[in-house]
């Protein structure tokens, strides 16, 4: 495709969020006309609550992302970086599990401040328009015709060459795929909810360090935090809706924390840990998946649109925004041929979709649970070990996922062999150990045997069991 068919042609990108503005940057860099629709007012100049939403961690499938447009180091300067997990006991004691190796960090980013840079990067291209308060009501995927609602009532109509859903796990957009045969929906509501609380500063800096992701571990549920630029914390508690429910006045929830997590509540404070913890109900997380992501050349999901993640991984943005990297790939590979791109891209995609949404719901068993047990810190020391001897060989499963671009089911696939091969080598380890030491036994008590044997006879002997009798 040349420059010229590239300037005629439109992409509508539903949804202003991260994945959408981001989005933006790419095709409005293609030199394509970039027309961007959100619901909501634009949080820039809007004082409107959007609701309130987990810290995000951004690593390197995101950042590489943010890197193609030239946004990284833009991003990165207003993260901070986190080296390890710092596990709570709940006796109080604290210790770290690294993320890695010391280079290796992931950051913690303020996602409407992170939305806003976004917002304003693409409002930059000259071929780029934003439009807040329009509403979709209905898209045709086969005309390109969209129909929008906006905020003062009155209706809006456009058409374009490609439609680009990015609006969230409860896509307006995807409804349409849901019409189309051979198309796979699932979508789950895990048993958990979540709260966000709040640590603030102390004397005018961060109440604890800063360099980590705090986590409180209690099998059943947890409260992890996260550092903030203004040296405050954004603590979230992950709890089965049934035991929110069970915490309905203050001295409960006093008490609950006395009992679990008795050492943050003074860095909290009493009173300020109520009322937050009764601000707003517990938030739902919901996991999406579907097949495919495309119609035809037409219309193409991303983002949560495509595939919403629970939190646990902390790979919901880095994945969306991997969705537009991957896409921009593509559009390189085909000279910004849609026809070609789009089926590719759902092959591509998802499977390694797919498989981060099982990892994330696997990491919550891991923070939540597995990292109080000695024998899981034991095995990632190992892990660590041979990744250190062997650094091409043996890449432990978080390193695949946030610290590189091996494509996640791959990831997965590698996990498991490396898996195998470990509990194998430790098993082998533990019966050689095992049978070595029942070797050793036996020949001590074979030579106590012999010398008992030998010298029964003499004269002395008996010395050996004491003061016993002879008989002549």
């Amino acid at each position: 495709m040349n420059p010229s068919d590239t300037q005629r042609k439109k992409v509508a990108i539903i949804g202003g969020g991260l994945v959408g503005s981001l989005n933006a940057c790419f095709f409005a860099k293609r030199g394509f006309v970039v027309e961007l629709y959100e619901s909501r007012p634009d949080i820039r100049t809007s004082n409107a609550i959007r609701g309130r939403s987990i810290n995000l961690a951004l690593s390197h499938r995101g950042r590489q992302a943010l890197k193609a447009v030239g946004m990284e180091d833009q991003i990165v300067s207003k993260g901070i970086p986190m080296r390890a997990r710092r596990i709570h006991t709940l006796s109080g004691k604290q210790y770290a599990i690294p993320y890695g190796t010391k280079k290796q960090y992931i950051l913690s980013v303020d996602r409407a401040n992170l939305n806003k840079e976004l917002l304003n990067a693409a409002e930059k291209y000259p071929n780029t328009t934003l439009y807040f308060g329009h509403k979709l009501l209905h898209c045709n995927v086969e005309s390109g015709l969209l129909d929008f609602s906006r905020s003062d009532q009155t209706r809006r109509e456009v058409s374009c060459d490609l439609i680009v859903g990015c609006d969230g796990a409860f896509s307006t957009v995807r409804k349409q795929f849901v019409r189309q045969t051979r198309f796979n929906y699932s979508q789950t509501y895990i048993t958990h909810g979540y709260k966000e609380l709040k640590i603030p500063p102390k004397d005018g800096d961060f109440a604890m360090e800063p360099n980590f992701l705090h986590i409180w571990p209690r099998n059943s549920f947890m409260m992890i935090a996260l550092p903030n630029m203004d040296k405050s914390f954004t603590c979230t508690l992950f709890m089965p809706f049934d035991d929110f429910e069970k915490l309905t006045n203050g001295d409960q929830v006093l008490d609950f924390f006395k009992m679990y997590f008795p050492d943050a509540i003074p860095l909290m404070g009493r009173q300020e840990l109520i009322q937050e913890y009764f601000l707003l109900p517990p938030q739902a997380m919901i996991s999406v998946k579907c097949s495919s992501y495309h119609i035809a050349s037409r219309c193409v999901l991303m983002g949560d649109a495509a595939h919403a993640l629970v939190p646990f991984y902390g790979q919901g943005m880095n994945s969306g925004f991997e969705d537009c990297l991957v896409f921009d790939e593509l559009m390189e590979k085909f000279q910004n041929d849609f026809s070609p791109c789009l089926p590719e891209f759902s092959r591509l995609r998802v499977p390694d979709d797919h498989a981060i949404s099982d990892l994330s719901m696997y990491n919550y068993v891991e923070m939540r649970e597995l990292v109080n047990s000695r024998w899981f810190i034991f095995r990632k020391k190992i892990f660590n070990l041979l990744h250190a001897l062997f650094p091409y060989t043996v890449i432990p499963l978080y390193t695949m996922v946030t610290f590189s671009r091996i494509r996640y089911h791959e990831a997965v696939q590698r996990w498991k062999w490396q898996d195998k091969v470990i509990n194998r080598g430790l098993f082998c380890i533990g019966a050689v150990t095992a049978l070595s030491g029942i070797y050793l036994l036996r020949n001590v008590i074979k030579q106590q045997t012999d010398f008992i044997i030998k010298n029964m006879w003499r004269g002395d002997s008996f010395k050996i069991f004491g003061n016993v009798p002879r008989f002549y």
